[in-house]
C-alpha cells in the first residue's frame, strides 16, 4: 500500500509455458512496486503497467494483481506475449461495490466486454494475440474467452477451483454453489456486511466440517480408552502423516506454505495515512496473529525488515510465527487451541480499539500531520512487537509442555 492508500495483493496463476517472453526486462514483482511509486489509483496503477510493458515488456509468468483504493477494486491479470515477443497480453475487471471476487491461482476474467469501460480494461492486443497464438479461432463462432484463451490450465485444477468454491461459498452459502464445478461467479454478493475479522477467517479455512476437510475420520483411543480425534490429525500434516493416517490432501485456503498473509482498507473519508491499513500476518493464517500497519507510518519494526526466509535469524519476526506455526503440526488437535488462546486475544483487542485508536490519530492529523504519524508509527510498532514477544514465548511453552510428545 503507498501514502494514497493504494493496495495490491498478488496471486500467480501461470497461464501457457509459450506465453513467457524472453524478451521484456519487466517480472510481476518490479511492475506493481512501480506502480506502487508512481500512482494514486486503481485506473492509473493500470494503465501505466500498459505502458511499462509496452516499452520494456513484460518477463514472468501470468500473474493476477488485486487493485484496491478508497473508491474502487479491480481484478487485473497479465501474460507474456510469447518467447521473443515484448509486450504483455492483458485483462482488468472491476467488481461491484457490494461483491467480492476471489483469486486462487487460476484465471478468472472470462468475457471481455469492451465498450464497458467502467468495468472492463484490456491492452490492445488481447483478442489478436490470441488469434495469431492459435489459442482462438475467431472462424469458429464461439465467443473469445479471456481465460480459456490463456490460461485453460487453472479451470481444470481442483485445488485452485475448490478454494475459489470456498470462499464464495462462505460469502454467499445460499448460492449453493457445486465444489466440483469448472466455474463459479466473477464475484457474489455477501449475504451480510463483512468485516476484516470476516476475511481473516476465510483465510483461516481449511474446509473444516466439509466432506473436504482433513481431518474427518481420523480419529484415536486416548489413555482412558475413549475415542477421540487424533492429535496428530491436522489440515497441514507432511505427506508421511497422511500415508499414515490414510488422508486425501486437499489444498486449502490456509496454508503452511503461506510466508504472509495481508488484510488491506481503503477508505474514503479519512486522511490517507488513517484511512490506509494493512493488516498483515507472517507465515500460516492459521496460527498467526494479523496486526495493523497504517499507511501513514514512518517505518516498520526492525524485526519486520529482517529476511529470514533463506535461514534461521534470531532477530527476524518472521521466525517467531513460523516456528510456532510448525510446532502445531506436530498435534495439531491440541496446540491449535493454545495457540488460538494467545492470537485471538490479542486480534480482538486491537479490533475493539480500532476507532478509538483512528479517532486520536485524525485528531492529531488535523493539528499536525508529522504528529499523527508518529502516533500512529509508535502503536503500529508497539502492537507488532506484543506480538512477536507472545510467540517467542509461546514456542518455549509449546516446547516445555509437549516436550515429552515428540
Amino acid at each position: 500500500m503507498n501514502e494514497y492508500q493504494l493496495a495490491i495483493g498478488e496471486t500467480t496463476i501461470g497461464g501457457r509455458f509459450e506465453l513467457k517472453s524472453d524478451a521484456g526486462i519487466l517480472d510481476a514483482p518490479e511492475l506493481y512496486r512501480l506502480a506502487l511509486e508512481r500512482t494514486k489509483t486503481c485506473r492509473e496503477a493500470i494503465r501505466l503497467i500498459d505502458a511499462l510493458t509496452k516499452a520494456y515488456g513484460y518477463n514472468d509468468y501470468g500473474e493476477c494483481f488485486t487493485f484496491a483504493d478508497p473508491k474502487e477494486v479491480w481484478h487485473f491479470e497479465i501474460y507474456g506475449p510469447g518467447r521473443g515477443g515484448k509486450g504483455a497480453v492483458w485483462a482488468a475487471q472491476r467488481l461491484p461495490d457490494d461483491e467480492i471476487g476471489v483469486s486462487a491461482n487460476a484465471g478468472r476474467i472470462r468475457k471481455i466486454v469492451p465498450r464497458a469501460n467502467d468495468f472492463f480494461m484490456a491492452s490492445d492486443n488481447v483478442i489478436s494475440l490470441a488469434a495469431e497464438k492459435k489459442l482462438w479461432d475467431p472462424k469458429s463462432g464461439e465467443a473469445f474467452d479471456f481465460t480459456y484463451a490463456y490460461n485453460p490450465g487453472g479451470r481444470t485444477s481442483l485445488a485452485c477451483r475448490r478454494r475459489e468454491w470456498r470462499a464464495l461459498s462462505l460469502l454467499a452459502p445460499s448460492l449453493k454453489l457445486d465444489p466440483n464445478a469448472e466455474n463459479f461467479p466473477f464475484s457474489v454478493k455477501p449475504e451480510k456486511k463483512v468485516t476484516v475479522q470476516d476475511i481473516l477467517s476465510i483465510f483461516r479455512d481449511a474446509y473444516d466440517g466439509t466432506p473436504f476437510d482433513m481431518t474427518r475420520g481420523v480419529t484415536a483411543v486416548n489413555r482412558k480408552g475413549e475415542t477421540i480425534k487424533s492429535p496428530l490429525a491436522g489440515p497441514f500434516v507432511n505427506n508421511d502423516l497422511r500415508d499414515l493416517l490414510k488422508v486425501v490432501r486437499e489444498r486449502t485456503i490456509a496454508s503452511p506454505a503461506a510466508t504472509y498473509v495481508q488484510i488491506t482498507q481503503s477508505r474514503a473519508g479519512l486522511p490517507d495515512p488513517v484511512g490506509g491499513v494493512v493488516w498483515l500476518g507472517y507465515d500460516n493464517p492459521a496460527t498467526t496473529p494479523h496486526t495493523p500497519f497504517y499507511s501513514g507510518i514512518e517505518r516498520m519494526p526492525a524485526s519486520y525488515m529482517v529476511d529470514g526466509r533463506w535461514g534461521y535469524r534470531d532477530d527476524c519476526a518472521w521466525w517467531a510465527f513460523r516456528t510456532v506455526g510448525k510446532l502445531a503440526n506436530f498435534r495439531w488437535q491440541e496446540m491449535s487451541k493454545e495457540i488460538e488462546k494467545i492470537w485471538k486475544p490479542l486480534e480482538d483487542g486491537i479490533f475493539a480499539e480500532q476507532k478509538t485508536v483512528e479517532d486520536e490519530a485524525v485528531a492529531l492529523y488535523n493539528k499536525d500531520p508529522a504528529e499523527a504519524r508518529k502516533f500512529l508509527t509508535g502503536y503500529s510498532l508497539k502492537i507488532a512487537e506484543q506480538a512477536v514477544a507472545a510467540y517467542r514465548k509461546l514456542e518455549r511453552d509449546l516446547w516445555a509442555k509437549y516436550n515429552y510428545q515428540f
